[in-house]
């Protein structure tokens, strides 16, 4: 149990404010519930938080104001929670800069969860020292030089392949639907069939294939998407 991060709740419906400090609680985290902008606003002047849960429709100062004027501010982890479930309002919220996005009604376990991994990419376990290399077959990937080689001889890829190929080593046995990759490479909603995808694994490929054309790295599961070949 960590109490030593603290989470700032901004939500202006008391029993859902109320529902969500307890969820923060439960995961071991110290909550503070804001009733609206304006109250937000003064708690988040006068200490730095680990996390904000932020509600967009708020008496005061609005949840976009806010997640606007934190993002010059800090790099906070921000989690959406709200009512409003249109795909645009979404896409605006993560383009401004929030990590998250969670409609109401929400599910407890998978808040707790959303907030568990969001904290976990912005404060990496200090207990296990995290593997800087990561190996599959003759492929190895520098997690800290953000480099990647086959037989020691290093292959050039754009910051966006070398996403795609830290995410599939990273769970070498996980299929990787195209929205997966999409939403965690692009850090953008997935709109159906979008050929981007498609094109950066098959660059991606190429470049393997130039340094070893007699192995497959990535394999294509037909109707779900891709993972590492074993």
């Amino acid at each position: 149990m960590n109490h030593s991060i603290n989470i700032l709740v901004i939500e202006d419906d008391e029993d859902i404010n109320r529902l969500l400090c307890r969820i923060v609680g439960q995961s071991g985290y110290s909550a503070k519930a804001a009733y609206s902008g304006t109250e937000a606003g003064i708690y988040l002047e006068s200490q730095k938080w680990d996390m904000v849960l932020l509600d967009l429709m708020l008496p005061g100062l609005s949840g976009e104001a806010i997640l606007k004027k934190l993002r010059k501010e800090s790099n906070v982890p921000i989690i959406i929670i709200s009512a409003k479930p249109e795909t645009q309002t979404k896409i605006d919220a993560l383009r401004a800069g929030a990590d998250d996005y969670i409609t109401k009604p929400f599910d407890i376990e998978e808040v707790s969860a959303r907030i568990d991994s969001c904290l976990r990419r912005y404060k990496p376990s200090t207990d296990v020292p995290a593997a800087t290399q990561i190996h599959h077959k003759d492929l190895a990937l520098d997690t800290e030089a953000k480099a990647v080689a086959i037989q020691n001889k290093e292959i050039k890829l754009t910051a966006l392949e070398y996403d795609i190929l830290y995410l599939l080593m990273s769970s070498p046995k996980k299929v990787f639907t195209k929205a997966n990759l999409f939403e965690s490479v692009w850090h953008e909603a997935f709109h159906g069939d979008d050929n981007t995808v498609n094109v950066h694994i098959s660059n991606i490929r190429t470049k393997l294939a130039k340094a070893n054309p007699d192995e497959e790295y990535i394999e294509t599961i037909w109707g779900m998407g891709y993972r590492l070949k074993t």
